[in-house]
Parts: structure tokens; sequence; C-alpha cells
């Protein structure tokens, strides 16, 4: 596997991005009335997805990171929820509820994909590599 530099690198993140986009649009037509709470929370985990991965990466290590892509994972399961509440009061029809959920759930399954790869990495994370210089420092 190619090493990843930054966050934005990482596929997850990239299609969490564009579900968000996908969130953002479907809001913006005016189809969920005065549901604020509703909206608050679609996005707020629909934002929690791309945001996990985002910070459970800059954390630099690979318990943590594992630890923020579950969160993120769940993100995924929460937004999926939402989404039959939003199918229920008739704000998104059947095929955008699909359509939505199906995105979620590739999400999520990449997200495992990328636990599993971590968990069975040897690498621990790059907070853990020597600095140059460092090597012969003692605490």
């Amino acid at each position: 596997m190619a090493t990843i530099e930054k966050f934005e690198d990482i596929i997850s993140w990239k299609e969490a991005r564009d579900l968000n986009k996908t969130i953002g649009n479907l809001i913006d037509t005016g189809r969920f009335k005065n549901s604020y709470r509703l909206i608050n929370q679609i996005e707020g985990s629909a934002g929690s997805i791309m945001d996990n991965i985002a910070e459970g990466f800059e954390r630099g290590g690979n318990k943590e990171f594992i630890q923020f892509l579950y969160i993120a994972k769940a993100s995924c399961g929460e937004l999926r929820s939402q989404l039959y509440r939003a199918l229920d009061r008739n704000y998104i029809a059947q095929n955008e509820f699909e359509q939505i959920s199906t995105h979620a759930k590739k999400i999520s399954a990449l997200i495992q994909k990328f636990i599993t790869y971590l968990e069975n990495s040897d690498t621990k994370g790059i907070k853990y590599k020597k600095r140059t210089g460092e090597e012969n420092k003692s605490t």
C-alpha cells in the first residue's frame, strides 16, 4: 500500500466528502421544512464521518487512528438511521434514500477495510518514528 501523506489522500475521506456534498444539496432544496433538529443531526453525522477520518489521521498513531475510524464508521450507521427518518417524513424519495444509504454503506466498508489493514500492520504511526538526529539522545 502506498504511504498516505495527508488525510485528503484517503479514499474513504474523499467518498465521505462527496457524501457531504450530496447531503448538503439535499438539505438546500428546502424539503426538510422546519425540521432543524433533523437537519442538524443529518449534517452532523455526515460531517462526522469525514472529520473523524481526518482527526484520527492527524493524531499520528495507528491505535488512535483506528479508534477515530470506528467513530467515523459508527457515524455512517447513524446517518443511515436518520435517512430512514427523512424517508418516513417524506422529506426524501425512496430512490434518494437508496442512493445515499448505499453510498454510506460503501464508505463504511472502506473504513472497515482500512481498520483491518491498520490492525494487521506493523507500523505504529508517524509519531513513533525516530526523528533524524535524535536517535542517539537519551532521555
